[in-house]
């Protein structure tokens, strides 16, 4: 099963209460397919069905003409496309766990 690693960018108009409500929806679904890098910056890996699921879900709760969402695909995976400097807390999930 071929797996696409992703980078997820959302900015959300968090001028109202309605506003704070939809940031913390959508950090939570982005939070389920990958992981926080930045404040609205996740890195996910997943099959392509995961991907629609993962879309359909934020584009539910997003406003359009308030809020923004960027899914960029990584041609060649995440370590072909980033550079990396100062902290990096990333956690490859795919390599073996050691307890």
């Amino acid at each position: 099963m071929e797996r696409l690693d992703l980078l997820v960018t959302y900015d959300v108009n968090v001028t109202s209460e309605d506003g704070q409500s939809r940031l913390a929806r959508v950090a939570k679904v982005c939070k389920n397919f990958g992981q926080r890098v930045q404040m609205s910056v996740f890195e996910c890996r997943v099959t392509r069905a995961q991907l629609e699921d993962m879309e359909a879900r934020l584009l539910k709760i997003m406003e359009p003409d308030k809020d923004s969402l960027r899914v960029y695909t990584l041609v060649g995976g995440r370590d072909k496309c980033l550079r990396v400097y100062g902290l990096d807390k990333y956690q490859d999930f795919d390599d073996p766990l050691v307890v």
